[in-house]
């Protein structure tokens, strides 16, 4: 049974930190994403790790605040946001794709597994 469990979401204030953490369970997956969206707006990629290669792509909205990391051992990933914005309140998902290409991280399409969603509210 696959299972994506995140956790880590909250109420900050604009300039705060949080930590997002998503543990997977019973897939491997070659890309793991976190996506977010907030009300009547699309869901919106935020940030890409490979599993191999440990490479990252961070969306342009959170370029230089937001870190994505892999803990391999504890099957986990993490979102680090620092200089949170209220821009940045939404609901996140961390997405799971077993067998993927890379350059596709963006599309919603790509990823065959998902999280139930972490809430993340930022206040002025």
């Amino acid at each position: 049974q696959v299972q994506l469990v995140e956790s880590g979401g909250t109420s900050v204030q604009a300039g705060g930190s949080l930590r997002l953490s998503c543990e997977v369970s019973g897939v491997i997956c070659n890309l793991m994403a976190w996506f977010r969206q907030a009300p009547g707006k699309e869901r919106e990629g935020v940030a890409v790790i490979g599993r191999l290669s440990g490479g990252t792509t961070a969306a342009d909205s959170v370029k230089g605040r937001f870190t994505i990391s892999q803990d391999k051992s504890k099957n986990t990933t993490y979102l680090q946001m620092n200089s949170l914005k209220p821009e940045d309140t939404a609901m996140y998902y961390c997405a799971c794709a077993s067998s993927a290409v890379y350059s596709s991280w963006l599309r919603p399409q790509t990823y065959a597994y998902w999280g139930q969603g972490t809430q993340v509210t930022v206040s002025s």
